[in-house]
């Protein structure tokens, strides 16, 4: 069926998949510590587009996921599994609060998983002694 002349396109909404896929690409760069400068540069893209791939505005390609996914160092599937990020993480990932952006990569240096453990051990005593 045609559109009647002068109509309006309407934009369709991101589906929930590409949704995810956007969320995850954002969340793995924040935690690769690279801007969506940097990835748009080293993909060829300008960093907008970037943006529209995080937000799901713009589906990824296969090809495209597969270049973003060898830049970003994952497996293509990190942003495939069918299993959903947990809420924590991705509020985590996703603040634009630069402490606590500073707090995760530091954890993240942290290799020996004993001083891990009592890392996050020490922040929750000091959480749950902070008045609500």
């Amino acid at each position: 069926m045609k559109k009647a002349k002068g109509s309006k396109h309407k934009a369709k909404k991101p589906s929930e998949i590409d949704l995810e896929i956007g969320s995850r690409i954002r969340q793995q760069r924040l935690a690769m510590n690279v801007s969506q400068e940097s990835l748009g540069e080293a993909l060829d893209l300008s960093f907008q587009q970037i943006q529209k791939y995080e937000k799901g505005l713009n589906r990824v390609t296969g090809h495209r996921l597969q270049q973003i996914a060898a830049v970003l160092d994952v497996p293509i599937t990190h942003f495939l599994d069918a299993a959903p990020v947990p809420r924590e993480v991705e509020s985590l990932l996703l603040q634009d609060n630069a402490t606590s952006l500073r707090l995760l990569r530091a954890y993240n240096r942290i290799k020996n998983q004993a001083t891990q453990r009592q890392f996050v051990f020490l922040i929750e005593q000091i959480a749950a002694s902070q008045p609500d």
